[in-house]
């Protein structure tokens, strides 16, 4: 199990928001051993997922909004509560629009975690890395986020306008 001292100390900072999405960031590497790591949530009204965290604002800004598209991807994340996987650009290729963009950044498998509150998918979030990376130790390891990422999203939600980006 990870040391959630750091996530902790992140939620009782002056500037909990950013402090725990950083903190949430960190946790995230340590367990999972990244290359890029965002946060998204999830209109379902208008149709869209909206960025509220990144590691690589260049590529991915905060703010940038994707459409939901209905596909695996969709199924299982936001309809069954599943935690998605693609560990190929192929598998990418096949959900995301915008995997020619990611193999650009050498990243090329995902591990997309929904967030949940109640029966509601609230976000996810999206750790990317080399071809293969995330075999099912490395999915199992991942479900210890989902504590953080709910107490992380729930603040957040309040205060979307001082979400910033990893620097």
């Amino acid at each position: 199990m990870t040391d959630l001292a750091p996530f902790v100390a992140a939620l009782a900072s002056g500037n909990p928001v950013q402090a725990s999405c950083q903190a949430l960031r960190q946790l995230a590497y340590d367990v999972l051993d990244l290359k890029q790591f965002t946060m998204m949530t999830f209109d379902q009204e208008r149709g869209v997922a909206q960025r509220i965290f990144t590691d690589d604002a260049e590529a991915y800004p905060v703010g940038g909004e994707k459409p939901i598209l209905e596909n695996l991807w969709t199924e299982t994340v936001l309809m069954r509560h599943q935690t998605f996987v693609g560990n190929s650009i192929e598998d990418l290729a096949a959900v995301f629009p915008d995997w020619e963009k990611i193999q650009s950044l050498g990243l090329e498998s995902c591990l997309n975690l929904p967030v949940i509150v109640g029966d509601q998918v609230i976000g996810t979030l999206n750790c990317l890395n080399v071809a293969g990376h995330f075999t099912p130790a490395k999915v199992q390891a991942a479900n210890q986020l989902s504590v953080p990422a709910v107490a992380t999203f729930l603040l957040a939600a309040g205060n979307m306008d001082t979400l910033g980006q990893h620097t």
